[in-house]
């Protein structure tokens, strides 16, 4: 069975999935849901069908888009073949029915709702989506649909933790050309010219900062643990070589 975490605010189906309960092997093992990563098309298919009708969801209708760590969103009204979603890196839909599904191994996937408006979101924010504002730009896209920003949750899954995440100072300098006070978000770190950057909590400043009803942080580091998470980190530390990927998924169901 697919195993996932979940957040109670958001109020419909979902799940931040982790890498267990799937069919895949080796490095891949054992839910793999990444379409792009070159495990075997047929168990990637399979894990992701696991993951939809876990949250009650068809799989034909898990939609997930091709993600470039940008602030594009696609609002969702008719569905695509899987693999074949456009560039971008969130989607939004109030059509019932519809899973978004996004993919990450240590980027912060954030989850949303308005349940009264009946309108979901699903966003992948890497350091820089975040930066280049996907999160804001999500909760712009779900307001078109008849949400309200008082009345969105969000909810942030298992990604890199601060203690685990090193950065050089173009990092650093990348994210303070928005503000200096985001310099909060770093620490110095264990090596000389290096800092630990709390990804988790800057995207938690970002959406408390566009003023929505509430925010969640599962407070999970994908890198710190290898036997439920996939982590791009971790395999970079080791050398290189396949990685699988998570995935996390809201459904209007």
């Amino acid at each position: 069975m697919a195993e996932f975490l979940s957040a109670d605010p958001i109020g419909f189906p979902h799940g931040f999935f982790t890498r267990r309960g799937g069919v895949s092997a080796g490095p891949f093992a054992s839910l793999n849901c990444s379409l792009s990563s070159a495990d075997m098309r047929a168990a990637v298919m399979e894990n992701r069908a696991r993951a939809a009708r876990a949250l009650g969801a068809e799989p034909d209708l898990l939609m997930g888009v091709t993600q470039v760590h940008g602030h594009d969103v696609v609002t969702v009204t008719e569905p695509w073949a899987a693999g074949a979603g456009p560039r971008a890196d969130a989607m939004v839909t109030d059509r019932p029915g519809f899973a978004l599904g996004i993919i990450t191994a240590d980027c912060a996937p954030v989850l949303f709702s308005d349940p009264e408006a009946g309108v979901v979101g699903a966003a992948h924010a890497g350091w820089r989506g975040a930066v280049s504002g996907v999160i804001e730009a999500t909760i712009a896209a779900m307001t078109a649909l008849g949400a309200r920003r008082d009345r969105i949750a969000a909810a942030i899954g298992p990604c890199i933790g601060q203690c685990s995440y090193e950065v050089g100072p173009d990092l650093r300098d990348a994210v303070l050309v928005r503000t200096a006070a985001d310099a909060a978000f770093f620490v110095p770190g264990k090596r000389e010219d290096r800092w630990q950057f709390d990804l988790p909590g800057y995207c938690a400043a970002r959406l408390r900062a566009a003023g929505i009803g509430g925010v969640t942080v599962l407070d999970v580091d994908t890198l710190a643990e290898e036997d439920r998470f996939f982590s791009h980190r971790r395999r970079t530390l080791a050398g290189g070589g396949p990685i699988g990927h998570q995935i996390s998924v809201i459904a209007l169901v």
